[in-house]
């Protein structure tokens, strides 16, 4: 039997969201359309008060504006993800720049969200958002996957170089673990969209190529025993050499 509305909300009950954006109304209207659905709601109208109260909070999901007063967006985004970089950020904001997009990528957001935004795009993304959060959650027995100068682990959520920890946001280390588990399979963007990001993201093809990108900046030079490669009208693969 398929839960009740009621008991949807009851689960909810237990999340927390921190919304952060110096617009007062936006922020009323965030918040009343997410306790409605039973989400737990914290606001932080600046940069400095978004990451203080991202540490005595503890969300479980943060909503955030790029245009900050007293510390700048992209600072915030970055800073909240060295501290917990499992919690999903989705970048709420007017700017509709794809430099923007990688940028906030790159410190560690996992969606972007353009203003003004449909209520019922917002709530599907954040729902999108915290089941792929608890999906990370993986068993103690995780393998890390090992190639030469390589270690890509789940279970720690790491990636090494050469033995050292490479800073690499969550979905960037999802996508390369699996493209390395499945070495020498092409993957078309829609399937690796499935896959990493799931089934019913609401995003589009190109946030693999920003994903791919930025993972190609890491590797370069790294080892010519395998590399991460486009095959052009189809996708891409991880590809080793004997």
């Amino acid at each position: 039997m398929s839960p009740t509305v009621t008991e949807r909300k009851d689960a909810r009950m237990d999340t927390k969201i921190l919304i952060v954006d110096d617009d007062p109304y936006i922020c009323e209207a965030f918040q009343v359309n997410l306790e409605t659905e039973g989400y737990q709601v914290k606001i932080a109208n600046d940069g400095v008060e978004a990451v203080n109260l991202f540490k005595l909070y503890n969300p479980d999901l943060v909503l955030l504006d790029l245009m900050l007063p007293k510390k700048e967006g992209r600072e915030v985004c970055r800073e909240m993800h060295e501290i917990s970089p499992h919690t999903p950020i989705i970048v709420v904001s007017a700017k509709d720049n794809p430099v923007d997009k990688v940028v906030a990528f790159e410190l560690g957001a996992e969606d972007f969200v353009v203003k003004p935004v449909e209520k019922s795009e917002l709530l599907a993304r954040i729902k999108v958002r915290l089941r792929g959060s608890q999906a990370r959650v993986k068993p103690a027995d995780e393998e890390a996957i090992k190639f030469e100068n390589m270690e890509v682990s789940l279970q720690k959520y790491e990636l090494k170089i050469n033995g050292v920890p490479v800073p690499v946001p969550p979905k960037e280390l999802e996508l390369l673990y699996f493209l390395a588990s499945n070495s020498n399979h092409v993957f078309k963007r829609d399937q690796l969209l499935d896959k990493v990001w799931g089934f019913d993201y609401l995003g589009d093809s190109r946030t693999v190529d920003v994903h791919v990108k930025r993972l190609r900046e890491k590797l370069e030079g790294v080892s010519d025993r395998w590399a991460l490669k486009t095959v052009w009208g189809v996708g891409y693969k991880f590809e080793t050499y004997n």
